[in-house]
């Protein structure tokens, strides 16, 4: 499964009934329960990481790019914009990258 296809896969559930879909609940409840769920999954993740848990932060990590989608969504950011933004800064360096944000 791409990134693109999950994004799809959600953009169907979000327009399912709240007590249909896990995806159209979490969505109905708004961007900062959404958000709050991500970072959730984030620290989930970075425990898994800390620990050594190969498999826990496989499975966390699935969990942190799905709820990072449903986020986007939630604030109706397309992938496609996060892709680009990704494209732009390629060929600078993260330092580089990192100091024209102070800027």
């Amino acid at each position: 499964m791409t990134l693109d296809e999950l994004e799809k896969i959600i953009a169907t559930r979000a327009a399912a009934s709240p007590d249909e879909s896990w995806t159209a609940k979490l969505l109905h409840k708004g961007p900062d329960k959404v958000a709050e769920k991500f970072g959730e999954e984030a620290i989930e993740a970075v425990i898994e990481a800390v620990k050594g848990d190969r498999d826990g932060l496989t499975s966390e990590a699935a969990d942190v790019l799905f709820h990072l989608l449903v986020m986007l969504k939630s604030r109706d950011v397309a992938l496609s914009e996060v892709m680009d933004e990704l494209a732009r800064r390629q060929g600078q360096s993260g330092l580089e990258e990192k100091a024209a944000r102070k800027g």
